[in-house]
């Protein structure tokens, strides 16, 4: 390299060959131009600009003629182009298909049914949106996308197709109750980490460490064959493309960050450098979660104004994008290649590294080599090993600025994107500045303090350990990388965990998105959930035997997805005494619902036989959650009828005495996976109350536990409850929970 700044600082350059040669043509006589020369002369130097001078050189920058400023505009409009596409399928087709779609799936996994988030047109939005949006060259990635699409897939194939065109195939119906759908678009999540990244082991972890709630064994090998078979299928596709039918995806493999070839040897004293890694990238992380918390707020007061606000954002920030992607290099020095490269240098392409862009031949602009590349090309660039001399401190410090803000302001816009790659982009740039600065007091490649800067800033940001490990294992192919990883990982999540929660759960508190957490807070200790039922507003009660005008009406009103069965002056099995209050159970807004629709009425107030109900229902149809009020038409006559909701009811669902604290029936909630529980009195007499979970409601004002309470009081009909309309003018979301104990589905369906 030393041959190579004298050559650079020799002036007999061939850039100082051309200035003369220039000066030559300035001094002839314009009158004796040949016809065969252009009258118009493109000029070699900025010479009179201080862009062309770089300390006391003349850097290698030719002048922003028309083709330089037609090439903008090209490169310009064609991301332009690519960015509106995606942003209009979005905004006006498919919303929830803008963003990375993983804390959608975390939240649905917890419990949340977010409206329209696993549809046929989301996926088809969010595949046609992702390939337009990283096509555009957007500083995002798509990864997020892929697991959302994976679990799109899943959840189609689950429900037979399309709401529309739902196949009513027998072995459907296993997936028809919320555990096993809620298990398949796990599975869909996992795959989708492996088709992203590649790592089949990696996608499996990330769904139990990142995205489940509810875990157990039987699901960790069937997300495990599904991510086998999603790496045998990307591997059969990779080997028909390395046969040339594929264009440019004809190279490449399961390994996409290839480090292998390098020898990994520390020493003790290289374990500085690393705890000063995890440190800073936990510090980084932390402040680009707060950063990016504020940028969020500012888009959705943005978004929130409509439609067209969100497309000029979108087409804003894919402006300024390929503006400094196209701008920003012509800042940076050109560097002669050396002829021990591998690659052709330089290169124009499509394809390949070291952009010529606007150097001489013979060099190359390796803050071009940076910019004007895919986003996985640039990290194999800033990932390569024993490429100390490749590229300079400035154009490092550019890229990693640049990127910093890019990925502050793209993310949040009406596209889908990812976190993963911004954010391996940002820390495989301080990793490399940092290797640059430290110098010769470490002994470890810059390549490598990229993969650990990368892996640092993740950890910082997302808060994940187990599953990055593995991945960036299967992404760099170099298992001696697995001792100094997990301690960065380590140091950075704890580093980051004492400012502020990972990027997903601000995003989920941004989206009024509820999420039940696992360890509740301290103070709810000293709080029982009897206390809580007393500050509840009426809760809506039906009878055993129910007039069909009064179901409508509670049906019509109301948003309560379950409703306490009370029956009054039942007698009491070995007592004299007749007339008390019973609690027979719970019956789903589903199930009242399927009862109207099969026109299941009575004309006289009556209890049915049990042969009665099997005659008329099938648990199939039990099973269905579709259906709304608005689709059933009842008549005139219909509604002076009767309704035994007797065999619809669940009467066996989960108890606690109202002593019992909140922090308890948290726990129950979340480890069970309960949806209802009801709360018995401790003292005879005493009302009967019922704790629900519910996504939106009163404890989101307090903390961050989100909690439904509906109490009842079982005596002469008096009742209190927590409204959802209350909810809703409280300046709360509302987001219909699921049911996640199979137990309990099943006995409804038994019924």
């Amino acid at each position: 390299m030393e041959e190579d700044s004298n050559h650079l600082a020799n002036p007999e350059t061939p850039h100082s060959l051309e200035a003369e040669t220039y000066e030559e043509e300035e001094g002839r006589d314009p009158e004796s131009n040949s016809l065969r020369q252009p009258l118009l002369k493109r000029n070699r130097t900025l010479s009179s600009t201080p862009l062309a001078l770089v300390g006391a050189k003349v850097s290698h920058i030719e002048s922003l003629d028309y083709e330089y400023i037609s090439g903008l505009i090209f490169f310009t409009g064609i991301n332009f182009f690519l960015t509106l596409i995606a942003a209009v399928l979005c905004v006006c087709f498919a919303p929830t298909a803008a963003g990375p779609g993983i804390p959608e799936i975390k939240a649905y996994l917890n419990g949340v049914d977010t409206p329209n988030m696993f549809g046929a047109t989301t996926l088809l939005v969010k595949i046609v949106g992702s390939i337009g949006a990283v096509s555009a060259g957007l500083d995002l990635g798509k990864e997020g996308p892929l697991v959302h699409i994976g679990s799109c897939i899943a959840s189609l194939l689950a429900q037979g197709g399309p709401d529309n065109y739902r196949i009513k195939w027998r072995w459907l119906r296993y997936f028809n109750n919320d555990r096993d759908r809620r298990d398949i678009i796990t599975c869909g999540s996992s795959s989708g980490v492996c088709a992203a990244f590649r790592a089949p082991v990696g996608g499996v972890l990330f769904a139990l460490e990142e995205v489940a709630t509810w875990w157990r064994s039987a699901l960790l090998w069937r997300t495990f064959f599904s991510t086998a078979v999603v790496v045998v299928v990307l591997r059969a596709f990779i080997e028909i493309c390395n046969s040339g039918k594929c264009g440019l995806f004809g190279t490449g493999g399961l390994i996409m960050f290839d480090v292998s070839d390098v020898k990994v040897s520390y020493q003790a004293m290289d374990v500085i450098p690393i705890i000063i890694i995890g440190i800073i990238g936990g510090l980084l992380g932390s402040l680009y979660n707060h950063v990016l918390h504020k940028v969020l707020r500012v888009y959705n007061l943005i978004n929130h104004k409509g439609k067209m606000h969100k497309l000029i954002l979108a087409l804003g920030v894919s402006l300024f994008t390929s503006v400094c992607q196209y701008c920003l290099p012509f800042l940076a020095q050109c560097r002669a290649c050396d002829p021990s490269f591998p690659e052709t240098c330089p290169t124009n392409d499509r394809s390949g590294n070291f952009k010529q862009f606007n150097c001489p031949d013979g060099y190359y602009n390796d803050l071009a080599t940076l910019l004007l590349t895919t986003n996985d090309d640039a990290v194999r660039n800033i990932f390569s090993t024993n490429t100390t001399n490749e590229f300079h401190v400035t154009s490092i410090l550019i890229f990693f600025a640049l990127y910093c803000i890019l990925g502050l302001i793209t993310f949040g816009i009406a596209v889908p994107s990812g976190l993963f790659l911004p954010i391996i982009l940002m820390g495989s740039g301080y990793g490399r500045l940092l290797s640059m600065a430290m110098g010769s007091y470490t002994n470890l490649d810059e390549g490598l303090f990229a993969v650990l800067g990368a892996a640092s800033l993740m950890a910082g940001s997302m808060r994940m350990t187990v599953s990055l490990c593995v991945i960036f294992l299967e992404l760099t192919n170099n298992l001696l990388l697995l001792p100094i990883t997990m301690i960065v990982l380590l140091i950075a999540k704890t580093v980051g965990d004492c400012f502020n929660p990972s990027i997903y759960e601000i995003i989920l508190e941004l989206k009024g998105l509820p999420f039940l957490d696992a360890n509740p807070e301290p103070w709810m200790r000293n709080l029982t959930v009897g206390e809580l039922a007393d500050v509840k507003p009426p809760v809506v009660t039906l009878c055993g035997v129910e007039k069909v005008s009064r179901i409508v009406d509670v049906l019509r009103n109301t948003t309560h997805n379950a409703f306490p069965i009370v029956d009054q002056g039942v007698p009491v099995p070995g007592m004299v005494a007749t007339g008390a209050t019973e609690l027979h159970g719970l019956i789903l807004r589903a199930h009242l619902v399927q009862a109207l629709k099969k026109k299941w009425f009575l004309p006289e107030k009556r209890r049915t036989e049990e042969w009665e109900v099997r005659e008329k229902f099938n648990w199939v149809e039990l099973a269905e959650r579709e259906l709304k009020i608005e689709q059933v038409a009842v008549t005139r006559d219909e509604m002076e009828m009767y309704v035994d909701l007797h065999p619809l009811t669940n009467t066996t669902p989960f108890t606690v005495v109202e002593s019992l604290s909140v922090a308890k029936a948290l726990v129950l909630f979340r480890q069970v996976g309960l949806r209802h529980l009801l709360i018995v009195p401790k003292y005879q007499g005493a009302g009967v109350s019922l704790l629900t979970i519910n996504t939106s409601l009163l404890f989101h004002a307090y903390s961050s536990i989100f909690v439904h309470l509906t109490c009842k009081v079982a005596s002469a009909g008096g009742s209190c409850s927590w409204d959802l309309d209350q909810a809703r003018l409280a300046g709360l979301q509302h987001f219909e929970c699921l049911s996640s104990s199979r137990k309990t589905q099943a006995f409804l369906r038994e019924k």
